[in-house]
């Protein structure tokens, strides 16, 4: 039985078999070609997608705000991009992207010992607002100037501007640097000059635009502190001299003025005196003349009178004889009505 029950299963498991490979055979053919066929080529498809799309966003630049783009092929540069946003390149190692910041930056000079042109030291500090000038020409010529590093271009524009300051001081006087008068102090034109002398070399050089250069701080050292101490007190005694001299000018040029007005309202009043001592003549004649012709020998006594009192005076000491004029009146007396004296003689 047992046998029998084996061969029958294997006979079942043979039929089944066979019947399998007669009615499903074509479909386990077709899976087994197209499965491991179509697999290969979805991955290298995957992967050439990944590919293209690596080397596109290895190919892309962007530009930002604020920066140029210096585009070099095998370590040479070969362009420059300007307008910010997204460009292409080749991708490494064709070529390679370097950004340059082009925002403005400000170095100072520290302080610098320079000489005046009249011979005096002062102690200025300047300072520089600069860029790099916005042009592909002008960011080559910094990246080939300092290697593209904003704190080497900063040093050799310390260097440049402590020469400038130098040649600058030379040209102006201390006085029109430091003054107690701010209308003679001229540091506007001491930056102005400053500027000229480095506006044009650090253009040329570093491809450097200046926008802006300014003292900072300016001090004096003891010697030349001193001397302008010295300086500003001869200034001050020079402007209290001419002050003073101005003032005894002024002052005697009012009392000639006031003398010579005096002198003629003193010649006016002489006149006028004259003229009122002269009408006052003429009524005293016609006066005298009047009293002669009523009384004559009045008159003659008045006028005796009159000569007295103008040749003697308290000091006077006269010897004359008193029958003579003008004395014999003091002899004779008044005369009478009827023309004789009232004495003898």
């Amino acid at each position: 039985m047992s046998l029998f029950h084996h061969h029958h299963d294997h006979a079942d498991h043979d039929s089944h078999d066979s019947h399998g490979h007669g009615g499903h055979g074509h479909h386990h053919h077709h899976h087994g070609a197209s499965g491991p066929a179509a697999f290969p080529w979805r991955r290298a498809s995957l992967a050439a997608l990944l590919i293209a799309f690596a080397i596109a966003a290895a190919s892309l630049v962007q530009v930002r705000s604020g920066e140029a783009t210096v585009v070099t092929r095998f370590g040479n540069p070969s362009r420059v991009l300007l307008e910010p946003g997204l460009n292409w390149r080749w991708p490494a190692p064709f070529e390679a992207t370097i950004p340059v910041d082009l925002r403005l930056r400000t170095t100072s000079s520290g302080l610098q010992d320079v000489g005046t042109r009249d011979g005096l030291r002062i102690i200025v500090q300047a300072y520089v607002a600069w860029q790099v000038q916005g042009d592909a020409d002008n960011v080559q010529r910094f990246m080939r100037a300092v290697q593209n590093q904003p704190d080497e271009a900063a040093r050799q524009i310390r260097t440049f501007v402590g020469s400038a300051l130098e040649t600058t001081a030379s040209s102006f006087d201390l006085s029109s640097l430091v003054n107690t008068d701010a209308s003679k102090v001229n540091i506007t034109a001491f930056e102005n000059q400053l500027r000229q002398q480095i506006d044009q070399q650090l253009l040329a050089t570093y491809g450097v635009r200046v926008l802006q250069v300014g003292v900072e701080r300016l001090t004096l050292p003891s010697v030349t502190l001193n001397a302008t101490v010295d300086r500003m007190r001869a200034e001050r005694e020079t402007i209290a001299t001419e002050r003073t001299a101005v003032g005894k000018r002024e002052a005697a040029q009012i009392r000639s003025a006031a003398e010579r007005d005096a002198r003629i309202v003193e010649a006016d009043a002489t006149v006028k005196a004259a003229d009122i001592e002269a009408q006052s003549r003429v009524e005293a004649a016609q006066i005298y003349g009047r009293a002669y012709a009523g009384s004559p020998q009045l008159y003659n006594l008045l006028r005796s009178l009159d000569t007295l009192g103008t040749i003697v005076t308290p000091g006077t000491r006269l010897i004359l004889r008193t029958d003579a004029a003008p004395f014999r009146v003091l002899v004779d007396g008044p005369p009478t009505l009827d023309g004789k004296s009232g004495t003898q003689p």
